[in-house]
């Protein structure tokens, strides 16, 4: 059985390495599973403390998909077992460290270049946002979908999704829609669109390219590298309906918000529509969440994101609509999920706290996060 993520170095012109990690389960389209974490995490660490890599690529295998998400097919097994009201071990190791995982990305000392091609969405999008370089191809397909599955935008969407423009990130978080590459762009998630087929030349650009020993240098270095292979962005979907989406989520309540997505699921515009629809069919819970989280973590540093998200994520899985919604998305695949009534004109304060409460003893497991 191969392994589900490969590593190797690739040799340069001035005798640094480049480290090269690719997650290769492409029959899930690259769902993140702890395995996959827990290899990818401690050879990102010995890279950054290893004098001779000058950097890390990070890619995927099979055409499709860089990563579709978090394998939480596993976890909804897990908690089915444990029951509602509880959480299983699993998951608390696994949110833990893809959470740790994410923050190490996100404070990589080297150039990391995140090559995210085709589907990129959840867990997947927590990969790719904080590299430092981040190329998506021209025909990614990228998301946000937790509101699908009775989750919430995590793996730091909290933090990244409200530095979108114009609200953008929250119209995300809520609806689950699939966005472009022009998107990504404008969003702040992605910084060069390179079509896929060119993966294998900028490897080569890049063992062709004299490193230094200095990491700024390096940054600068790999940033001109993948300048000569861009393409143009497609123009962006949330920039297309701008003046809609605003007029929606500017909105003072959830409640507001919820009446203008209702409206848009009967749209004359399919994209708009499915996002809608999306939010109408989706777990309320989730969307109260994403609500919440984003107000409450408007000021909050990434590490005090991640550890408000931890909680959060053990909440869900201690919530019914989790289990639930993956139930009916991905493993009956009936989609008629059934969820917990909430309605969006009361005062669900109750109900968040009890999903944020903590769930562990001592000291927060992402305490040093900062």
């Amino acid at each position: 059985m191969s392994a589900s993520v490969t590593f190797s170095t690739i040799k340069t012109a001035s005798n640094h390495l480049f480290g090269l990690a690719v997650l290769n389960n492409p029959d899930t389209l690259n769902a993140l599973t702890l395995q996959m974490i827990d290899l990818l995490d401690p050879q990102l660490k010995a890279w950054a403390e290893d004098e001779s890599i000058a950097g890390v690529v990070l890619g995927a295998t099979g055409d499709k998909a860089f990563c579709a998400g978090g394998d939480v097919v596993s976890l909804h097994h897990a908690c089915k077992r444990v029951g509602a009201g509880h959480v299983p071990p699993e998951a608390a190791t696994f949110f833990e460290h893809e959470y740790r995982l994410d923050y190490r990305i996100h404070n990589y000392p080297k150039p990391l270049l995140c090559w995210a091609h085709g589907i990129v969405m959840g867990g997947g999008v927590g990969l790719m946002v904080g590299a430092s370089h981040r190329v998506v191809s021209p025909n990614a397909r990228i998301a946000m979908p937790e509101v699908h599955i009775g989750l919430y935008p995590d793996v730091g969407g909290s933090w990244f999704l409200q530095r979108m423009p114009k609200s953008t990130g929250l119209f995300m978080g809520l609806t689950g829609a699939i966005v472009n590459a022009g998107d990504a762009l404008q969003g702040q998630l992605a910084d060069h669109v390179i079509a896929h087929e060119h993966y294998s030349d900028v490897l080569t650009a890049i063992t062709e390219t004299e490193w230094t020993g200095n990491d700024l240098a390096n940054h600068d270095l790999l940033s001109k590298l993948l300048t000569k292979f861009a393409s143009a962005a497609p123009k962006g979907l949330l920039e297309q309906h701008a003046e809609t989406i605003e007029a929606i989520v500017q909105a003072d309540s959830l409640e507001e918000i919820a009446k203008g997505l209702h409206e848009l699921a009967g749209h004359s515009d399919p994209w708009l529509a499915r996002a809608g629809q999306s939010f109408v069919h989706g777990s309320p819970t989730s969307a109260v969440l994403a609500f919440e989280l984003q107000k409450r973590l408007a000021d909050a540093s990434l590490g005090e994101v991640l550890r408000l998200e931890y909680q959060a994520a053990l909440g869900c899985c201690a919530h019914p609509d989790f289990a639930e919604g993956v139930r009916a998305l991905l493993v009956d695949k009936d989609k008629s999920p059934r969820w917990q009534t909430l309605s969006f004109g009361d005062d669900n304060t109750a109900v968040v706290d009890e999903i944020l409460k903590p769930r562990f003893d001592g000291l927060h497991p992402l305490a040093d996060l900062v």
